[in-house]
């Protein structure tokens, strides 16, 4: 759910900074004890502002799933004397840009602001965190875009793949639901239920900030205590850690379509392992964005069984995976499934090869400076370290740490990573010579 209305001119959000080696991040101490970490450059009169709330959608209540995901929606829809069109003028008057997004374990507030204009803009924009009004036509009008948004959901194959197998690997833990809701929960939604959400998701106990641009270490301090100085100390209480129940096999749900699509997967690696770069090196060869990639290689050019395969290393707060999706004829979707086993086998069994690892991490380090390519990327970045636990000079090691994997250690991390023998394969569609095993 991307609440997104460009405003500055692009050529903004795409003027990059100084090269990666030049750039120096600032952790800053705000008067009221919030820290942000900053880039500051004054060469372009605007900051980038990223924001991010742990917790997200899996801090729903029993029965109101669905509700963080609306109150999110709904952030933007007016604040104090100001309707949801009169918000949007005032913002647009400021030449700001605000977007509002919530996952399963967080809720973001993007926010880009000229210098001249940046006290009425934070302004705005704290009144929109700290007092949203959640008015009764707001709250119906987004709703619906939301109910729309979840039917359409429901007849897309992709979706009911993902939804499937959320639901078999993780119980009764918040993540084995949609976090958007059901058409029934989100029906059932009241007012009261987006102030419930509101006081739990936006807290300054699991408030991580971020800033590049055009500001000052003492000015960022005081522009983070006006902007969240207004909300609650401390949220709901997390989830827990989620339960692991996938197991290896094949479910097929029946879907008329000329097409299957296969979502396939097991358990995954935490990002603060020690293995977790090697592991990282491992899916770029298996199925990472580029053509070269094995399964692209086998499945693709090879058989020409798809037009499109990758696999991905997916870390949640409470839960890690390894997945992947294809879409496949249904007549070739059996053998798809089985060439992705054998690669599975082979990667386990015998990693990489020389040449694999040394392009791999060519291709890694050269591409990881482009990144940071503007203000609004390397906030986004900032911020995500800190979620993820980072240090704060993590982007001047990073690439230390990619060079550092050695042949011994992709071999037995590739053992431990892919295991083809707890693969479960969910397949939407009508795929010839596939049925649902346990």
């Amino acid at each position: 759910m991307k609440m997104f209305r460009p405003v500055l001119a692009l050529v903004l959000s795409v003027l990059a900074l100084p090269a990666l080696a030049e750039i120096r991040i600032q952790e800053v101490k705000s008067p009221g004890g919030l820290t942000a970490w900053l880039v500051e450059d004054h060469g372009i009169p605007f900051t980038a502002l990223e924001i991010r709330f742990r917790g997200g959608t899996s801090l729903d209540l029993p029965g109101k799933r669905g509700a963080t995901y609306l109150m999110t929606a709904l952030i933007e829809e007016g604040t104090g004397d100001l309707d949801s069109r009169g918000f949007a003028e005032a913002r647009d008057s400021l030449a700001a840009h605000f977007s509002f997004d919530t996952g399963a374990d967080v809720v973001s507030v993007s926010a880009m602001m000229l210098t001249e204009n940046r006290d009425q803009a934070v302004d705005l924009l704290a009144g929109a965190l700290t007092a949203p009004r959640f008015d009764q036509d707001a709250v119906d009008r987004v709703r619906e875009q939301v109910l729309s948004n979840i039917r359409s959901g429901e007849k897309d194959p992709g979706s009911i793949a993902s939804r499937e197998m959320d639901a078999m690997a993780f119980g009764d833990h918040p993540y084995a639901t949609p976090g958007e809701g059901t058409v029934a929960s989100v029906t059932a939604l009241t007012r009261d239920d987006m102030l419930e959400a509101h006081k739990g998701a936006l807290a300054r106990d699991r408030v991580y900030i971020a800033a590049a641009g055009d500001i000052t270490p003492e000015e960022l301090g005081l522009l983070v205590d006006r902007l969240l100085g207004g909300l609650p100390a401390t949220g709901a209480a997390l989830p827990g850690r989620a339960p692991w129940n996938l197991t290896a096999g094949v479910t097929v749900i029946d879907f008329p379509s000329p097409q299957s699509v296969i979502t396939f997967g097991h358990s995954g690696i935490k990002r603060d392992d020690p293995d977790f770069f090697a592991a990282f090196i491992l899916n770029e060869v298996m199925g990472g964005g580029r053509f070269t990639s094995r399964l692209m290689t086998e499945v693709r050019e090879k058989r020409g069984l798809t037009y499109g395969i990758g696999s991905y290393l997916i870390g949640m707060d409470q839960a890690e995976m390894v997945l992947g999706q294809l879409s496949a004829s249904n007549d070739k979707a059996a053998q798809a499934v089985e060439v992705i086993r054998a690669e599975w086998a082979r990667i386990a069994a015998d990693g990489l090869t020389e040449a694999e690892l040394a392009a791999t991490k060519t291709y890694l380090t050269g591409a990881y400076p482009l990144r940071f390519d503007g203000n609004g990327p390397i906030a986004s970045m900032l911020v995500a370290m800190q979620m993820d636990g980072l240090p704060i000079d993590y982007p001047n090691t990073r690439n230390e740490k990619i060079e550092a994997v050695t042949m011994e250690d992709v071999k037995r991390v590739a053992a431990r990573l892919f295991l083809p023998d707890a693969l479960r394969f969910v397949v939407v569609g009508q795929p010839q010579g596939l049925t649902s095993s346990p």
